[in-house]
């Protein structure tokens, strides 16, 4: 299946290169290569058939950028303690009175006794 879409991205490249040469300069590059006939009415069918193809590859996941759902999630961390120290005590950040300190420290001898 990959080599079939490969020769019809090729294919839809030609048809490409071909109507924009048509557009630029009037030039029909596959018409001048093979003629008029049915010979190049064949290859205009293939290029066709190979732009049905590659319709596909716009709705296929492995060839779209734009991630999958699962994919776009990314990291969540649930976490929220910051990552390098103790929160800090609000109490000494909004009451930075003496006593504050003074019976924090007192607090802290009783606990290690």
């Amino acid at each position: 299946m990959k080599t079939l879409r490969r020769i019809a991205l090729a294919l839809v490249v030609i048809g490409a290169i071909n109507w924009g040469l048509i557009g630029l300069f009037g030039f029909n590059l596959v018409g001048a290569i093979f003629g008029n006939g049915g010979f190049a009415r064949f290859i205009y069918t293939l290029v066709g058939i190979g732009g049905i193809i590659c319709i596909g590859l716009l709705f296929n996941a492995d060839t779209v950028d734009v991630p999958a759902r699962e994919e776009s999630q990314g990291f969540t961390n649930t976490s929220y303690a910051t990552e390098f120290a103790e929160e800090p005590d609000l109490e000494r950040l909004y009451n930075p009175s003496r006593d504050a300190y003074e019976n924090e420290d007192i607090e802290d001898e009783d606990e290690l006794v």
